[in-house]
């Protein structure tokens, strides 16, 4: 048979305990012996203590005072040199601009400044009378509006034509026309957007053929109008 061991017999069990506190043990020592400090007995002497005792007495403080100094010598007067006046001033007489009850009083004509009319662009929706064709004239001022933009339709398709350098490199989109119709009845471009600038020079080309219009009229008087038009270039 074989012995078996009593678990509770093992002595290995516990080292590690025993361990950490005999290394606490360890260290208590050696913090207790480093901080063990030992003083010098010293005998004191009664009879020098008394003595010091005795020259320990609140003495007075003086303190010699300091004379104000003397008052500065007063400052020597300025010497007023008197100058004579050579040159004659004349004296200039100001009339009083009072009035006496016998003084006439002359009424003044009222003066009329005319105001010189300032010259604005009217935008083509808002214009009094609107710029027309001359195949416009004698239309329905109900119908004006759309019989500008009809013989503007006819203008642009009898006038259009594809750039070739657009067409071959297929370039095509909607370019925006703003012009003014100028009191006379000319055409000026003011600006132009689209895809393309030879897109935009041949709509420039369209809209500077147009004929010479009827201008528009504002409280009866002829006014610049601006007007935006859109020319489509679509390849088939």
């Amino acid at each position: 048979m074989e012995p078996k061991k009593n678990p509770k017999a093992d002595l290995t069990r516990n080292s590690g305990l025993y361990f950490a506190i005999g290394l606490a043990l360890v260290m208590l020592i050696t913090w207790r012996a480093i901080e063990w400090k030992k003083y010098d007995k010293t005998d004191y002497d009664v009879a020098s203590s008394e003595m010091l005792e005795d020259l320990e007495e609140d003495i007075p403080i003086t303190q010699q005072l300091k004379q104000p100094p003397p008052p500065p010598p007063p400052a020597a007067p300025e010497v007023i040199e008197v100058v004579e006046d050579e040159e004659e001033v004349e004296e200039t007489e100001i009339e009083s601009t009072e009035t006496d009850q016998s003084e006439e009083i002359v009424e003044v004509e009222e003066v009329e400044v005319a105001e010189e009319p300032v010259d604005v662009d009217v935008p083509f929706t808002v214009i009094e009378d609107k710029p027309m064709f001359p195949d416009c004239k004698n239309v329905p001022k109900s119908q004006q509006f759309q019989c500008f933009k009809e013989n503007l339709d006819k203008h642009v398709r009898k006038n259009f034509r594809y750039p070739e350098a657009a067409q071959e490199m297929g370039i095509q989109g909607r370019v925006y026309v703003q012009f003014r119709i100028n009191k006379d009845g000319s055409i000026t471009i003011m600006n132009t957007r689209g895809p393309d600038k030879s897109l935009e020079e041949e709509a420039k080309r369209i809209i500077n053929k147009l004929p010479k219009l009827i201008p528009g009229k504002q409280r009866g008087r002829p006014t610049s109008v601006t007007f935006a038009y859109p020319i489509v270039f679509k390849l088939n």
